[in-house]
């Protein structure tokens, strides 16, 4: 039976509960392994593992920033040999930046910690609260592949 609209919370407070809650599980996940990467390098590594050599233009536009900042990150990155320059295959005025062994090393590194200690800290819950949170994950990932408004 569907539940009515006034057995459940405010979407106000659902939103801002699901905010703090999120930054604050986001928080400790980057805390689970602290180092040299910030979360904006991380996802830049994570892209070009998926989807492979890019120019900055177009890492900028996948991650929704700037390509002035897009070039601060690389910068950070390729100062750490995480990533390298490539030529451009069909146009000899660009660039692409590719995730280099130490940067593909670094990334599962960090991937591995967080790994470890979210699963750590759900061995500690009951298995109704996994099955629970099991079950939300569908949701979480709803709303993180909407598009932006």
């Amino acid at each position: 039976m569907a539940r009515s609209r006034e057995s459940t919370p405010p979407l106000e407070c659902v939103v801002s509960d699901l905010t703090l809650a999120v930054g604050q599980l986001l928080r400790r996940l980057r805390n689970a392994n602290p180092g040299d990467l910030n979360l904006s390098q991380s996802s830049v590594l994570a892209r070009l593992e998926r989807e492979g050599p890019m120019t900055t233009a177009d890492l900028a536009r996948a991650e929704l920033m700037k390509p002035q900042s897009m070039k601060t990150i690389l910068a950070g990155l390729e100062e750490e040999a995480c990533v390298e320059r490539e030529p451009h295959p069909t146009d000899g005025r660009q660039i692409l930046f590719a995730i280099t062994r130490k940067g593909l090393d670094e990334r599962r590194r960090r991937t591995a910690a967080k790994r470890e200690w979210l699963l750590a800290k759900l061995e500690q819950f009951d298995p109704q609260d996994v099955a629970t949170l099991a079950a939300a994950i569908p949701l979480i990932r709803r709303l993180g592949d909407s598009s932006l408004p």
